[in-house]
């Protein structure tokens, strides 16, 4: 906690443990944070009030639950539980009671995510993705159990929350991979209508206490998130920052395209398209092939520095949201399960000839380039598709899966069941080695680049440093 006089409480003192800030109380008087230090393994949740800061653990969690949402006035406090990549369930935490009451039974693979409670305490509202290809939110009555359908979209709602007094809900929509923020005014159940901002995405919005103004955060391929103001309900917007470095021209960055191909096998895979300025067909430019991490990750419309960089000297830029990536639906998503390295990579393989028939591509110079999971990609197609891309940029991806597997941190064990279902099981050793590039190193005869931070607790500095001995070897 940062004091007026500029000093600084640290909140959870000690070693070897993570926190997590979990918002103030409705009244102001108190707020909640999140340690795992009593168990490395789970997080425990405490109040602490405002003045003191003497705090009260208020969950012992010793059964893996990931918290989703405190209620108002602190009574309930919904909880989330994960079974699967496909599956989870959500729980209702009574204070009063010490109770913990399992509130989506269900059958089948659905998922169930707890998003915020009415102002009054009596609501809670959720998204998932039950009978449904894309998530949506519904509202709980507590007491009653009665559910209503509150948002539904042909894609994924993301997020939802309200303003502190209720007067505003926020509902956010991953539309083909750019936020769309739709706005209510509860009192009347009427949207709000937000700036017109061309090509903008609108990722959070704010609200002070008195629910007169909102702030919110917007950016695009060509402005980094830049923070703007605008009374309610029909006031101009008013931007408060910028961003971008003065020494940069917008015009001089590229707008992503959203662009789709046909993959090896029909299925149809979308991505995001930068074109430089001075491309044209009587000079085809290199190109790179763009994974994100995850591997259920989803390259989305906005601004990126390394991808502006890279246009802007000439390269074309294809971030490909392949098969597992997120967005695009529960079938979609689960495509890639136990399979990375093979139709995911495939995806990426089939993406050249997308490239190539733009005509502004030389389809001798396609490259893949990638961070976290997306380098191991890059490491999989130079030692699994060796001939395919002309050069391989790995940003701390991962070369050998078992050991990494082995060495998740423990503050992950809630979503180990998640990992393996996705992954493949921890301790299948063959399974991992056939699919880590270490030990297929011998394959690679293309250019590889390889970047690690030495201080990464995901993706070990060893990950790197093994495959660059053994492709230098």
């Amino acid at each position: 906690m940062r004091e007026l006089d500029g000093s600084v409480v640290d909140l959870t003192p000690g070693e070897n443990l993570k926190a997590q800030f979990y918002g103030w109380a409705q009244d102001d008087e108190s707020f909640y944070v999140a340690t795992n230090e009593r168990d490395q393994r789970f997080f425990d949740l405490y109040e602490y009030d405002r003045e003191s800061y003497e705090r009260e653990m208020i969950l012992q969690n010793d059964e893996g639950f990931n918290i989703g949402s405190i209620g108002p006035h602190g009574r309930y406090i919904a909880l989330n539980k994960i079974n699967t990549n496909a599956d989870s369930d959500m729980y209702l935490y009574d204070r009063e009671s010490g109770g913990v009451s399992h509130l989506t039974p269900h059958e089948g693979d659905a998922n169930f995510f707890p998003a915020y409670f009415s102002v009054d305490g009596e609501t809670l509202y959720f998204t998932t993705d039950e009978g449904s290809e894309f998530t949506y939110l519904v509202g709980h009555d507590i007491a009653s159990g009665e559910r209503t359908v509150v948002e539904q979209a042909d894609w994924d709602v993301a997020f939802a929350y309200r303003s502190q007094h209720g007067r505003y809900r926020v509902v956010g929509i991953n539309a083909d991979a750019r936020n769309v923020i739709h706005l209510y005014d509860t009192t009347s159940g009427e949207r709000v209508d937000l700036p017109e901002l061309p090509e903008a995405d609108i990722s959070v919005v704010y609200f002070p206490r008195d629910e007169s103004r909102m702030a919110f955060y917007a950016s695009s391929s060509r402005m980094p998130s830049d923070l703007f103001v605008q009374a309610l309900p029909d006031g101009e917007p008013r931007q408060l920052t910028q961003s971008l470095s003065p020494e940069i021209e917008a015009e001089h960055l590229v707008e992503g395209e959203v662009v789709r191909f046909e993959s090896f096998d029909g299925v149809i895979v979308p991505g995001i398209l930068y074109k430089p300025h001075q491309v044209s067909t009587e000079d085809p430019a290199p190109a790179l092939v763009m994974v994100h991490g995850g591997p259920g990750g989803q390259s989305r419309i906005g601004y990126s520095a390394l991808t502006q960089y890279l246009v802007n000297h000439g390269y074309v830029v294809y971030a490909i949201n392949n098969r597992g990536s997120s967005g695009y639906g529960k079938t979609f998503y689960h495509l890639d399960d136990m399979r990375h390295g093979q139709d995911d990579l495939d995806d990426c393989v089939a993406s050249k000839q997308m490239l190539a028939d733009t005509g502004y591509v030389d389809p001798e110079r396609i490259g893949i380039i990638g961070g976290s999971y997306g380098g191991y990609m890059v490491l999989a197609a130079l030692t699994f598709r060796p001939e395919e891309f002309a050069i391989g940029i790995d940003i701390f991806g991962i070369s050998n899966w078992h050991r990494t597997v082995q060495n998740i941190p423990p503050w992950w064990e809630s979503f180990r069941a998640y990992l393996e279902k996705e992954m493949g099981p921890f301790d299948d050793e063959e399974f991992f080695r056939a699919k880590s590039p270490l030990f297929h190193a011998e394959n690679i005869v293309r250019p590889l680049m390889v970047l690690q931070g030495a201080n990464d607790p995901r993706v070990l500095k060893q990950e790197s440093d093994d495959i660059v001995e053994a492709a230098r070897a």
